[in-house]
């Protein structure tokens, strides 16, 4: 099929965009994960070390890179197709506490919940290492298929606690009260936030609810990559001792600037802006 426009490459995965927002926003940050034995896989670790991240904890495959096509449509829909390449081939054997030395937080996609053995493995490797751990649930098909151990790896090993308002309803069958979503998650992970999109979101802690307004969009392009932003944004905020509302704002922030570009991938003369209005906030 021929398509409209040149595709375009670019570093992604659901933490993968998270860690390089944060890298981008000159949070030190490295990433765990198995990259292939090709000219991609060294592309998506040069991509993270150009932006000031930490390279050294991935781990090599023997065969290629993990991939994924996304088509995304006038009207901002999309579609995925994906090959997880050597990515799939990460065994636990290959992680130890080792791997989160140097470090006080990990930051874990939900999709590594479809391998039990392996987010076994890294969770109890990044607390053995003293980390705090935040899970941003990936997906609803996530949700459904592990929904006999979500509360519990969530109460135990989860402290920031992230998803989207299909993947809460998925998870509390509460329909579309979102508070409810909320304030049940966060009886289960010190804080969790609801990703309401064009809403804004919602975040709890103990029995504090604080409902964050989104950054108002006039041309969406993509919303590829825009709750990953958000994740970036919150994280930064909270892991610099910022209070819930402000880091909220900085989600809002970055996945307002997510949406206005194809892709995960904002360029390089928004971060600089950025940076700018986020010292403002």
């Amino acid at each position: 099929t021929n398509l409209p426009v040149e595709p375009v490459l670019a570093p992604g995965g659901s933490a993968g965009n998270t860690i390089l927002g944060l890298a981008e926003l000159g949070n030190p940050a490295a990433m765990l994960g198995k990259i292939g034995n090709c000219e991609i896989g060294v592309y998506y670790r040069e991509g993270l070390v150009e932006r000031g991240g930490d390279g050294s904890r991935f781990k090599m495959g023997t065969i290629p890179n993990g991939r994924c096509l996304s088509l995304v449509t006038p009207d901002s829909e999309r579609t995925m197709r994906t090959d997880l390449g050597a990515a799939m081939t990460l065994v636990p054997e290959e992680i130890s506490v080792d791997d989160f030395d140097g470090y006080d937080h990990a930051h874990i996609e939900g999709y590594i919940l479809f391998n039990r053995d392996l987010m076994y493995k890294v969770l109890d490797s990044a607390k053995a290492a003293g980390c705090t751990v935040s899970l941003d649930l990936a997906s609803f098909e996530v949700v459904h298929a592990t929904k006999d151990i979500m509360a519990d790896i969530i109460e135990e090993y989860v402290d920031y606690i992230f998803c989207n308002e299909e993947e809460a309803a998925a998870f509390t069958d509460l329909g579309q009260d979102y508070p409810g979503m909320v304030k049940r998650l966060a009886q289960l992970a010190a804080v969790a936030a609801v990703k309401l999109g064009k809403d804004g979101s919602l975040i709890a802690q103990g029995t504090e609810i604080v409902s964050v307004e989104p950054y108002p969009i006039e041309n969406p392009v993509d919303t590829t990559g825009a709750g990953d932003l958000w994740a970036s944004g919150f994280l930064y905020g909270l892991l610099n001792g910022r209070d819930l509302r402000q880091s909220g704002e900085y989600g809002s922030l970055l996945g307002a600037e997510a949406v206005q570009v194809m892709g995960a991938s904002i360029p390089e003369s928004s971060w600089q802006t950025i940076r700018r209005q986020l010292s403002s906030i």
